[in-house]
């Protein structure tokens, strides 16, 4: 860690870029050790309404807001920068800006000279890609699970190819978007035994996915799927009540291996780790922050490879401390004792059942529990949650944090004094 490294951050107002109404964007300038990077704020405020001196925003009705957001931003960028100083020797402003952007740490491209690749046939690209998959499973970077379905995906192509086409395989130039229609009527009406609907979506999610890999290599110049909608893609996930995750936390459990599954599964639901991610947590994934030096767990995300951070909270601190000489966790230097993705899975079933929770449990309910919680009973903003999950993109997060009605109303009766006196009239302050 090279800890004499300093951060600098500074806000400055594009006036260069001013609208027709005379707004103009605010800049963030990150510098470190004499280097620096810029990025949009995504607030825009009047040119006149800037304070040069104090770097913030005056006289505008919004200025509240704006100045709030971009202390957040300070903030968190100042967050994100002491968590890269315990993971890397020297931290780039680039580094920092992709951090605090849930974009890849470090982007490393190839700066030699391009070969001339093979353009492969669909079954080629298929076994290309399940063969690169295996290598994650070997790190314990993917599970093993996933990795059969891909196998199956593989198979249903193989048999969709021969039953259509009559052929063995076929070239990536010749699938048109009509591949997608037949292959999901193969799979749910023709073929024996028919799959169901959402098993046969997903065939044609990961087919629309290695043809996106095929246009990401230029093998093909744009994925002719990619528009065909996946009606069975992206279900809503009902989280759990906190009142069904404190009866989980509280039940009474004789049986050992349901109780570390109940364990793992409550560490899940406080922490938001994806169970490949929970997995494969060891001790120096615990990172000490800030001047009281409060310890977090950091770790790069298997999926996304971006960093997830989240606060080590009182309930994950006793877990970690419940199972710090446990055989497994001393042999294998893990943090909790996890099952493999099958059987976790099946053990959160009849989990489910002892505790009557009244519906299944599985791995992946934990995490949108984990952002329902942030978001409507912590309060979260949705931007925090997106970081604490460590998404790419926070689209994905609003698909598992759905702002509830409680939420609203808290904050309406908390805000509706501003308009409204205690007898309910009007208030004058806006004349």
């Amino acid at each position: 860690m090279k800890s004499n490294q300093a951060l600098k951050i500074l806000f400055w107002h594009r006036k260069s870029k001013a609208d027709s109404k005379c707004f103009a964007p605010i800049i963030c300038r990150i510098s470190i050790d004499g280097k620096d990077v810029e990025f949009s704020t995504s607030q825009k405020v009047h040119i006149e309404d800037w304070n040069v001196e104090t770097k913030k925003v005056i006289r505008s009705t919004d200025s509240k807001k704006i100045n709030t957001a971009l202390n957040h931003i300070e903030s968190s960028l100042e967050v994100n920068f002491t968590v890269l100083k315990t993971q890397y020797d020297c931290v780039s402003p680039l580094m920092l800006k992709n951090a605090f952007q849930n974009l890849p740490i470090e982007n490393k491209k190839d700066k030699g000279k391009k070969t001339e690749q093979k353009t492969p046939s669909l079954l080629e690209l298929t076994e290309g890609h399940i063969k690169d998959f295996c290598e994650l499973v070997e790190k314990k970077l993917r599970s093993k699970e996933t990795l059969k379905q891909w196998k199956a995906t593989q198979k249903k192509i193989a048999e969709f190819l021969k039953f259509e086409f009559k052929v063995d395989d076929c070239d990536l130039s010749a699938i048109e978007y009509s591949f997608a229609q037949k292959f999901y009527k193969y799979l749910a009406v023709k073929r024996t035994p028919v799959l169901g609907d959402s098993a046969a979506m997903k065939q044609i999610k990961n087919t629309k996915q290695l043809l996106s890999l095929a246009e990401t290599n230029n093998w093909i110049s744009k994925n002719p799927i990619e528009k065909f909608r996946c009606g069975s893609e992206d279900p809503e996930i009902i989280p759990l009540e906190v009142f069904e995750v404190e009866k989980l936390w509280r039940k009474k459990i004789s049986i050992d291996r349901l109780a570390k599954v109940r364990d793992a599964f409550i560490f899940q639901c406080f922490t938001g780790f994806a169970y490949q991610d929970i997995y494969n947590l060891s001790n120096e994934h615990i990172k000490y922050v800030g001047a009281e030096n409060e310890p977090w767990l950091v770790k790069e995300r298997g999926k996304t490879k971006v960093t997830e951070m989240v606060p080590v909270l009182p309930i994950v601190a006793e877990l970690i401390e419940k199972y710090k000489n446990h055989p497994y966790c001393k042999v294998y230097n893990r943090l909790i004792p996890v099952n493999s993705n099958f059987r976790y899975n099946s053990y959160l079933k009849e989990l489910s059942d002892i505790c009557n929770i009244g519906r299944s449990l599985n791995s992946h309910l934990a995490r949108h529990t984990f952002a329902d919680m942030m978001l409507n009973v912590l309060n979260f903003s949705l931007e925090d949650v997106s970081k604490m999950l460590g998404h790419k993109n926070i689209r994905t997060t609003q698909r598992y944090a759905r702002v509830k009605k409680s939420r609203i109303g808290k904050k309406m009766n908390e805000s509706k004094s501003i308009l409204f006196d205690k007898k309910g009239e009007l208030r004058n302050t806006f004349q």
